[in-house]
């Protein structure tokens, strides 16, 4: 029996505004406002004004909540500085991904978790489960908050016109408590369309007028409602794994070549760690396939599955993780994870096997954009 999509507190908003809803990891979630192009331009060039509230938030709390995540996390999280976040990884035993997180640290022993919306409940039964022998809590806090994400190189600018947090003083990767549009909100400096932003955590009953006031505040700056579809498109253009494409259970940190987030000398034992450092040793032997970027010398859009082939004979020597249009570089790109001897950028004589055709593509380092400092 299927259930019905869960809502978020904008639900409403969404679709007053004309959205077109989708299906998103159990979420009714809004895919579009009007162009998606339009939208992913705006983040680009303005401000984008983003509903992320399908996110799951994960509360750790106790004496030892430091001690505890960095068992239970590949990381070293308790290195994270009181108003700072860390992106990490969550294994199971034999190393595959689970999820990929940001773990902020909110204050001494008080820690939020943030999962991705499609494996929340698979990272809140294993931190639940790890937690045993530990002086900590591990709290579900999904429905505690609702999450508003501002894009863009204009999203200082919005923001500042309805708080009076030190915005200039956050750093990338960091949260501070703060007042935003009259409520209380988490604002973060973290973001994932390869644009300055920041993400408000406030309480679901607040969600809507702050989406009013930072539309109002975004007005003369041009910011536009931006959906899932372009949320898509801009974190491929700035080279970010999306669980499920770039990042899966069959996939340790080291195949994805992510290996830089595990952190072996790190006190203590970790959940995976035997199994990491038997894959850290195998790809230092045998490198894996490397995640690279792939842009289209023609205008036919690869798709997740598709073989990378080389040579005369097709040999199949990878396989597109994600692909799409790209507004910014007007060229279909995709990512791949390819073999080594096919990952260095401008080799020649890689295309992608698209419904039997091979069309031709260049093999470009990661990220395909990255916005000027």
């Amino acid at each position: 029996m299927s259930t019905a999509p869960r809502l978020t507190p904008l639900d409403a908003t969404h679709r007053s505004l004309g959205a077109t809803m989708t299906d998103f990891a159990g979420w009714d979630m809004p895919l579009r406002y009007a162009s998606e192009r339009d939208e992913h331009n705006a983040v680009r060039t303005r401000a984008g004004l983003f509903d992320l509230s399908h996110m799951g938030e994960i509360a750790v709390t106790g004496p030892q909540a430091a001690a505890f995540l960095s068992y239970a996390l590949v990381g070293n999280i308790a290195t994270v500085g009181t108003g700072r976040a860390r992106y990490t990884m969550i294994v199971a035993e034999d190393g595959g991904i689970l999820d990929d997180l940001i773990v902020y640290r909110l204050g001494e022993n008080t820690y939020m978790v943030v999962a991705n919306a499609g494996n929340a409940q698979v990272v809140l039964d294993a931190l639940t489960e790890r937690v045993g022998g530990f002086d900590a809590e591990v709290r579900d806090d999904r429905d505690a908050y609702a999450l508003l994400a501002v894009q863009g190189p204009e999203s200082s600018a919005v923001l500042k016109a309805v708080t009076d947090a030190d915005l200039d003083g956050l750093k990338y990767y960091a949260g501070l408590p703060g007042t935003v549009a009259g409520v209380p909100a988490l604002i973060a400096r973290t973001g994932y369309t390869g644009e300055d932003g920041f993400e408000l955590f406030v309480a679901p009953e607040h969600a809507e007028g702050l989406w009013k006031a930072l539309t109002e505040a975004g007005a003369p700056h041009g910011l536009v409602p931006c959906g899932l579809s372009c949320r898509d498109t801009l974190r491929l253009e700035a080279g970010m794994p999306l669980y499920g494409h770039e990042l899966t259970s069959a996939l340790t940190p080291f195949d994805a070549g992510f290996g830089r987030v595990v952190k072996f000398e790190k006190e203590g034992d970790f959940v995976g760690r035997e199994a990491l450092r038997a894959a850290a040793d195998r790809a230092a032997s045998t490198p894996p396939r490397k995640l690279v970027g792939l842009v289209a010398r023609g205008r036919r859009v690869p798709r997740a599955g598709y073989p990378v082939v080389a040579g005369a004979d097709g040999q199949v020597v990878g396989e597109v993780t994600s692909g799409a249009p790209s507004p910014t570089l007007g060229k279909p790109i995709a990512m791949a994870y390819v073999d080594p001897a096919y990952a260095e950028p401008g080799t020649e004589g890689v295309a992608v096997d698209i419904r039997g055709t091979r069309e031709p593509y260049e093999v470009v380092a990661l990220p395909f954009y990255k916005r000027e400092k």
